[in-house]
């Protein structure tokens, strides 16, 4: 996301001097030569016509007949349908295409988003999701001293919307205020490391807010993907971050999603690292209820996103196994878990150091993804002591 988010979708800690990590969406560096001139989604009053080369989710579930059914319809919470599709529609460029502006949204215009769920996800519509944030039920024994100095830094993070309101392209200025002051009442709660400071973005001092660049925790207004779905309005208003004592937790308030909790460290310790993660949504959730349901799991405006809207990786350096990547990649398969660059996906690596991540998101519990991601790094550091 090129002049976006400092650290969005981010880094482990501040040793990783805020590497830019990049979620389910194409670069943004370069906008399409043959960008939409629409500016608003009341502009769109056609079926829209994509260019022969668009990949994106949009382009190729919405048909000409879902187009003519929801084309005026509107969400529970008065979201337009075209609300939904515009950012796809204006940026033939994405990945997906479509952003939910409500939990309802996605049952309203179902013949759109079932399909990209099922596309995405392979999660059909008897589907269900299983959520289980409970620590103790991760098997990730600590890794013995010489295997563990391999992994510079761990981080895990989840997304989480609040039961009640409408997701982020549909919210309103007092609503989203409502959201952040739930949830900074939430934070304010939190003991022992979990313990820390709320900064809203909204009036905030220099001398903070070059501090929270430093230490790169602070994010940005949001891309041309999120501002074609109505994401930007209102900035900064509403939108603030926490951040515990050690600096190894934080939350960010009304961003993509109305909260992402994001907990990091240096090293190996991966049941840490979820341990903290799932002790603070839990507490969250004690006073801000998220919205949720048994066929989608944790609702999120990105359809990519539903079920556990969790991602955990680490940094790792395998000089051994990245030289034959047929091996390397062959076990990441195994586990269900992503090789990147350290600086988001397709990006190169650095000293033959690695991200490795999950991959599903939808249909699996949150401690099983974190599970395939540790089986994952620990076949790995096998395969690199081996060879």
């Amino acid at each position: 996301r090129s002049q976006i988010i400092i650290i969005n979708k981010v880094f482990h800690t501040q040793e990783h001097n805020g590497l830019l990590w990049i979620k389910g969406r194409l670069d943004t560096t370069k906008k399409p030569s043959a960008a939409s001139t629409l500016k608003t989604s009341e502009d769109l009053k056609e079926f829209p016509v994509f260019p022969a080369d668009c990949k994106s989710a949009l382009c190729k579930c919405l048909t000409k007949e879902i187009w003519e059914e929801y084309k005026d319809q509107k969400d529970k919470y008065d979201v337009t349908f075209k609300t939904c599709i515009f950012s796809g529609v204006k940026n033939v460029d994405s990945g997906i295409g479509v952003y939910a502006g409500s939990h309802d949204a996605y049952y309203k215009f179902n013949k759109l988003f079932d399909q990209v769920v099922l596309n995405y996800h392979g999660h059909g519509v008897e589907a269900k999701h299983v959520s289980n944030m409970n620590s103790a039920d991760l098997v990730a024994p600590p890794f013995g001293e010489e295997d563990a100095k391999m992994i510079k830094s761990t981080r895990i993070r989840v997304g989480r919307n609040l039961d009640g309101y409408p997701l982020g392209p549909g919210v309103t200025k007092e609503q989203r205020l409502e959201i952040m002051n739930a949830v900074v009442k939430a934070c304010n709660n939190f003991e022992g490391d979990l313990k820390g400071t709320f900064y809203p973005l909204e009036g905030m001092d220099s001398t903070v807010q070059k501090q929270l660049i430093d230490d790169h925790f602070l994010f940005k207004e949001g891309d041309r993907f999120l501002e074609a779905c109505n994401l930007n309005r209102d900035w900064p208003s509403g939108r603030g971050i926490f951040h515990n004592n050690d600096k190894t937790f934080l939350v960010w308030v009304n961003e993509e999603d109305q909260l992402r909790i994001i907990s990091m460290q240096n090293g190996a310790d991966i049941h840490a690292v979820f341990d903290r993660l799932s002790r603070a949504a839990n507490a969250i959730e004690q006073v801000a209820k998220f919205s949720h349901d048994e066929h989608l799991g944790y609702i999120t405006s990105c359809p990519t996103n539903l079920g556990t809207a969790l991602r955990a990786s680490v940094h790792i350096r395998l000089p051994k196994l990245s030289q034959d990547m047929a091996k390397f990649q062959a076990i990441a398969d195994k586990y269900n878990v992503q090789i990147r660059g350290i600086h988001g996906e397709h990006s190169e690596t650095v000293d033959s150091t690695y991200d490795i991540s999950n991959k599903r998101r939808l249909g699996m519990s949150e401690v099983a993804l974190v599970q395939d991601m540790y089986e994952g790094v620990k076949a790995m550091i096998e395969a690199e002591n081996s060879m």
